[in-house]
């Protein structure tokens, strides 16, 4: 499904588990409440059926004798990037229905997905009729692949919507293992309902039990360094800014064995710094740029450190926000209560001191407007400001959510025809962000020009400017008409380039892959953003869980956002943050490459199979560079210095295990878990 539609109905609170209905889905386009108590409608689309030719006709498919459906197996083994695997209907919930005819048996899933099976030499035959279901004719396009002991013995040509299916049957006399594969045709997921329709395993006498879905082993744990050093230590982010006259406001990012004690020498006029709790605040006299020097005691020590403090007009975001957003846990259940309480878990768990700074709401905190058209907060927000006041008093930033069109993607009140208002009202709360999300905006836009595009976002920006406070410019259009090329000319900070994320590695690992070659567009108060963080306890809403994403996978996810330069913005329960998730948020050395001043973006210097390598030059002249393994099994990643433009000895040392690995000479090599990562820092001997 698309990007757009999903975001929507996501944002909608369509609440569910797999094939059952369990709250109502908004539908934000036409801000109308749909309450849909048909049991087995998956809302996660929130689509209804698509047309058929003439009245569907009901295929009759017999089971022969000795043979399993392959839908009675273990479906939570079956991965894929959206929503989940459905036995008997389509992933929307919906009858499985391809070129007009109904099956009663088979699997609707989507791309990108893989289900893997433990044959044990059991089995004789595997058969289906595949093809993209009727729910979404005249769009998507799959690529079904079945895959023998690792070896590719089938792979259809592309499917598009309204294409005729196709039968395969694959012989696997002695076969030990079959994977099943849904590809998205290399044009993304758009819509790629995919359906193994009348799917059976033929099996050996006596065999039924034997057979089982499975999940490929995460393979080692990766080597990440626990332990925060006692002394005193000043992190990243190391230059910060304000347009002059207006907030500023600061948080030492510092650790050590408390308490800490903090000096700033040679702070601009109109600043001071808080002795006991490292937070500056005031307001910035002039413009230019003050180098600050900065000291933190405590009883084991102290440490001096630079900060650059640049005062100019939209000196915003000179590097990539560091936070929290309420979103990926929260949904439309969001409230104060729960917003007052990621504040102060970003200071008690320790996070704050590492340099994230914002609490961002996401949708559903607005209510109705007032007789001058003036925006109001909902019952679940009963006083914006005073909420701001708490989390300033904290030393960090509070962001909020809109949309340019008349709803929300949850449909609440958006801003369009109200943006000066709306900007004004904003500045007067103490808002410090605002992520502006397309939505039903989509239905005002005459087309997908540019200029359209462009349009709505234009108004906010020139809205913001006039509204006498620093506002950081989130742009949320998903990715559309090559955002990354105009983002910053109309004013944004950062912008999202791809749909929503989700915990699962086809997705997560398509989007952060899927940023090479924007790295042209990105830079000191620009940014590229390829969605927040799924690590930790994660939901959406009514059923938190802890991540899908592996081990290994989750270091790929932060180490690949950290080479890109991405917003950090982490979207999990605060209060549930269990040690490895910790280690990955709280890593100094791998936050300093996410937060170097020079602000370049990583991009693929090269690549073999499923085995990449990303580099990106760092202020100090080094090179930051991850060795990832996109493969089902584990592999050695060689970095060569001719790919990355170097030569001679160089000194190289982990970033995740904080370890110099030593000086080696043309290249450097790494045993790299499946779907995991070595990142490594490279400097000239």
């Amino acid at each position: 499904m698309s990007a757009y539609r999903l975001s929507l109905c996501r944002r909608a609170a369509c609440t569910y588990v797999r094939g059952k209905v369990r709250s109502a889905c908004v539908d934000a386009v036409f801000g109308l409440v749909a309450v849909i108590m048909i049991a087995g409608l998956l809302t996660a689309g929130c689509s209804a059926p698509g047309p058929t030719r003439g009245e569907p006709r009901r295929a009759a498919v017999e089971l022969p004798t000795g043979a399993i459906w392959v839908e009675t197996l273990n479906l939570d083994a079956m991965e894929q990037e959206w929503g989940w695997p459905q036995a008997g209907r389509s992933v929307d919930g919906n009858p499985l229905t391809l070129d007009g005819q109904v099956y009663e048996h088979g699997i609707g899933t989507h791309a990108n997905g893989e289900m893997i099976i433990d044959l044990k030499g059991a089995a004789k035959r595997f058969k289906a009729v595949v093809g993209l279901d009727d729910e979404k004719r005249g769009a998507g396009s799959i690529v079904f692949v079945v895959l023998v002991d690792g070896q590719e013995v089938k792979r259809t040509g592309v499917f598009h919507g309204g294409d005729a299916p196709e039968t395969v049957s694959v012989d696997l006399t002695g076969a030990r293992q079959m994977t099943l594969v849904v590809e998205d045709a290399g044009d993304g997921i758009h819509s790629d309902h995919a359906d193994w329709v009348a799917a059976m395993l033929i099996l050996e006498p006596g065999a039924e039990a034997q057979v089982e879905a499975v999940m490929l082993p995460p393979g080692p744990e990766p080597q990440i360094a626990f332990e925060a050093t006692p002394e005193p230590a000043i992190h990243a982010p190391r230059i910060t800014g304000a347009a002059p006259g207006r907030p500023f406001l600061f948080r030492i990012p510092a650790t050590g064995e408390g308490p800490l004690r903090f000096v700033a020498e040679n702070l601009p006029s109109g600043l001071a710094l808080d002795p006991e709790t490292g937070i500056i605040t005031g307001s910035l006299a002039a413009e230019g740029t003050t180098q600050v020097e900065l000291t933190v005691e405590g009883p084991l020590g102290s440490v001096a450190s630079m900060l650059t403090i640049v005062c100019g007009e939209r000196a915003l975001a000179l590097t990539p926000p560091m936070g929290w957003n309420s979103w990926n846990v929260w949904g439309t259940a969001v409230d104060d209560a729960k917003v007052r309480a990621a504040a102060d878990w970003m200071v008690k768990s320790g996070l704050a001191a590492y340099g994230y700074q914002y609490i961002n709401i996401d949708d559903a905190w607005e209510g109705e407007r007032d007789a001058d058209g003036r925006i109001q907060t909902n019952e679940k927000f009963p006083d914006m400001k005073a909420l701001a006041d708490y989390v300033h008093s904290k030393g960090l930033k509070l962001g909020i959510y809109s949309s340019p069109g008349p709803k929300t993607c949850a449909g609440y009140e958006g801003s369009y025809e109200h943006e000066r208002l709306d900007a004004e009202t904003y500045a007067q709360w103490g808002i410090d962000l605002i992520k502006y999300d397309w939505c039903s905006y989509g239905k005002i836009a005459k087309d997908n020009s540019e200029g359209e595009l462009r349009r709505p976002y234009d108004v906010m920006r020139r809205a913001l400017d006039d509204c006498g406070r620093d506002i950081v410019y989130s742009l949320c259009q998903y990715g559309m008409g090559d955002v990354s090329t105009w983002g910053e000319a109309v004013g944004g900070n950062y912008w999202r380039t791809t749909g929503d994320i989700w915990d699962s590695w086809a997705n997560m690992s398509r989007i952060g892959f899927g940023q090479n070659g924007l790295e042209a567009y990105a830079g000191p108060g620009h940014w590229n953003d390829p969605d927040m963080l799924v690590v930790g306890q994660v939901g959406w809403g009514p059923d938190l869980h802890a991540t899908k994403l592996t081990h290994n996978e989750q270091v790929t996810h932060i180490t690949l956002w950290s080479l890109l330069a991405s917003p950090l913005l982490i979207g999990c329960d605060l209060s549930q943050l269990d040690a490895f998730t910790m280690a990955l948020l709280t890593n100094p050395e791998v936050l300093e490459v996410n937060q170097d001043p020079l602000g370049r973006q990583a991009r693929r210097v090269a690549v073999k199979d499923k085995l990449e390598v990303w580099a990106r030059t760092l202020a100090d002249g080094s090179l930051a560079v991850g060795l990832f393994n996109r493969g089902r099994g584990e592999a050695t990643v060689t970095a060569k210095w001719s790919d990355l433009g170097l030569d001679g000895p160089q000194s190289v040392r982990n970033l995740w295990s904080r370890q110099d690995e030593g000086v080696f000479d043309g290249e450097y090599s790494a045993y790299v878990s499946r779907h995991g990562a070595v990142m490594v820092r490279i400097t000239r001997e």
